[in-house]
């Protein structure tokens, strides 16, 4: 083993990526598993590398996203090295291609260029990356984000070039519109299909407001997820028999107990 890697000898930040490449090297020529892994055995991998660290920011748990970001980075540099391997690229190649993209869309830091607001840096993100050759503003929302992320991504994306409401009372009337759709569908052909897709327009109205008014649906999600866990949990600590020897207005006592400790 290469000694000359241990920590004391590795104290700032460029020393402590040299490192990390070692030890990657290191593992991908002398570790049975590391040497077995491909880009596709890898993918899954990251991300739950990447669900581990969202879990860490809903936590608030410092120490969990340090660790997370070290997870991430060595998935980077593994996939680099596979990069490297098939003569494809190598980590050098990829981090000088994100430092001459970040210059290039940042011309009001690298240029001439002048800003008002970080609304108009988002504006011209946008624009710049249609200029790079994107054929639309929606082609950099990855197909496999969970459907509340791709939902909130893509409202964003085209707010940037103009299609956006112009008040929060429009974006309202609009998941009102929507939810009586939907409640008119219930109450005359209840189609599934069309139950479906009146109530995905239902949540994909919500998600926009939220947006406008700067709320993360999924990160409210998560929170309302985690209380909900915790009151029922509680619930099943406290029955006094098995729930399903219990009736609702019983398990519903406890609820209120929960929530009052809740808060």
């Amino acid at each position: 083993m290469d000694h000359s890697i241990k920590r004391k000898s590795y104290d700032t930040k460029a020393d402590a990526f040299i490192r990390l490449l070692k030890i990657m090297d290191e593992l991908r020529e002398q570790c049975p598993w590391d040497r077995k892994q491909t880009f596709e055995s890898l993918r899954n991998l990251t991300v739950e590398e990447t669900y581990e660290l969202a879990d860490a920011i809903v936590e608030q748990d410092v120490g969990g996203i340090r660790e997370e970001v070290g997870d991430i980075l060595l998935h980077m540099i593994f996939y680099a090295r596979l990069g490297e391997e098939q003569g494809a690229f190598d980590i050098a190649d990829a981090l000088n291609d994100e430092c001459d993209k970040l210059i290039r869309r940042h011309p009001h830091i690298y240029s001439d260029v002048k800003v008002r607001d970080e609304a108009e840096v988002k504006r011209n993100w946008e624009m710049l990356k249609m200029k790079e050759g994107k054929k639309s503003v929606l082609s950099g929302v990855p197909k496999s984000l969970p459907a509340m992320v791709k939902a909130y991504r893509m409202q964003d994306k085209t707010k940037q070039v103009g299609f956006e409401w112009e008040n929060e009372h429009q974006v309202w009337d609009k998941v009102e519109e929507e939810i009586a759709e939907f409640k008119a569908e219930v109450n005359t052909s209840r189609d599934q299909n069309r139950l479906e897709d009146e109530f995905g327009d239902i949540l994909f109205s919500l998600i926009n407001y939220a947006r406008y008014v700067g709320i993360d649906p999924e990160l409210a999600l998560e929170k309302v997820n985690k209380k909900f866990k915790a009151r029922f949990e509680y619930i099943e600590e406290h029955a006094p028999r098995p729930l399903t020897d219990m009736n609702l207005a019983e398990m519903d006592d406890l609820w209120n107990e929960a929530k009052a400790l809740q808060k």
